[in-house]
């Protein structure tokens, strides 16, 4: 499987198509729900493709963040990315293809917008694949075109550095257990001599 990040203006025509027909396909065909998939905000958005032998076979998009107008309390500051329209075809599902496109959409995303929350809007029965990639629900779930999601974030971990404490009369203790097995060791090798 190929991984690609493209901007909108990247993306060829063919490109473009597949990727409109499969979001089709997937949110209003298959999940029955007629909605208006193609908004004004693929323009702004990188478009995360999986092909596999030359076939799309996944897509998220990814929201930059000063185009992003969801907000988080974890982050309430300032803006943050998201990942949206995350969808994998039917027949290449729990092969870890979702879970393949999402590392890499994350990671993209700390590369490109540094250590910041990643929000995403979540259908509810995807909530153990989506907390199995650390995010964590946040606020309380919402039909969204007739289907329950619920938001999630990503939030950054930070790194906690643990001193190491040097006890002086641990060190202490050691040093003189050492110094015993070494002369224990000496008075043996001398009484094996004799």
């Amino acid at each position: 499987m190929e991984l690609v990040v493209k901007k909108f203006e990247e993306l060829t025509t063919e490109e473009l198509y597949e990727l409109l027909k499969i979001r089709v396909e997937v949110f209003v065909v298959e999940q029955n729900c007629p909605y208006q998939d193609m908004d004004e905000v693929d323009f702004d958005c990188l478009h995360l493709v999986a092909h596999q032998n030359e076939a799309l076979i996944g897509y998220c998009r990814i929201i930059p963040p000063q185009f992003n107008q969801k907000r988080s309390s974890v982050n309430p500051s300032g803006p943050i990315p998201a990942i949206g329209r995350v969808l994998v075809l039917a027949e290449h599902r729990g092969y870890g293809v979702a879970r393949q496109m999402m590392l890499e959409a994350i990671k993209y995303c700390r590369k490109k917008y540094g250590k910041k929350t990643i929000i995403i809007s979540a259908q509810t029965y995807l909530l153990n694949f989506y907390e199995s990639l650390g995010f964590i629900v946040e606020g309380e779930r919402y039909l969204e075109d007739g289907i329950e999601h619920v938001t999630m974030v990503l939030p950054v971990i930070k790194k906690v550095k643990v001193k190491k404490e040097s006890s002086g009369m641990v060190s202490s203790i050691l040093s003189f257990l050492l110094l015993i097995l070494a002369l224990l060791f000496i008075v043996g090798l001398v009484y094996l001599m004799v």
